[in-house]
């Protein structure tokens, strides 16, 4: 049993006398520290006056009216389209078989965040979307309707731009 406890004490005593001090010791060398950095030459700073903000405000134009679009004929297809619910709009979209309309729930302006990704023409500026009535209203980051479409099937919504451009969402 002796033996044991020697052994012990021969282990702690080797495992302590492994152990030194590792903290910086700061009155050793108390005047030696890294040496300083050179400086940097910096190019000369000019200052000026400012031009004054162009435009008579700084708030953009309030949206246009959301009326429908001309050269639609929103009595007719109003009258054929189906009710919609704005949780049913959510989600990817195939847009005229070309490209995909993203529609979310994220409130933006009046309306839910919406957009776009590869598609050509006004819609490339969509960034919002809302539920009137039958119809949803596609709009740019201001607010401006682009274009607006009825629901005419189960996952199919037909409609067009302002310009006149037929517009097919499906999924």
């Amino acid at each position: 049993m002796q033996l044991r406890y020697a052994m012990t004490g021969l282990v702690v005593a080797l495992a302590l006398a492994g152990c030194q001090r590792t903290a910086y010791d700061y009155s050793s060398n108390a005047g030696a520290g890294p040496a300083p950095l050179t400086a940097q030459p910096v190019p000369s700073v000019q200052g000026g006056q400012l031009p004054p903000p162009t435009g008579s405000s700084q708030f953009p134009a309030a949206p246009t009216t959301t009326a429908p679009m001309p050269g639609a004929q929103p009595g007719a297809m109003a009258a054929n389209a189906l009710d919609i619910t704005k949780e049913s709009m959510v989600g990817s979209w195939r847009v005229n078989g070309s490209c995909d309309m993203f529609l979310t729930l994220t409130n933006l302006g009046s309306g839910s965040r919406g957009g776009t990704r590869g598609c050509v023409g006004e819609l490339t500026a969509m960034g919002s979307w809302e539920v009137a009535g039958k119809q949803v209203l596609l709009k740019d980051r201001s607010g401006n309707q682009l274009g607006s479409v009825y629901k005419t099937a189960d996952n199919r919504f037909e409609g067009q731009t302002s310009t006149g451009q037929s517009i097919s969402l499906s999924r």
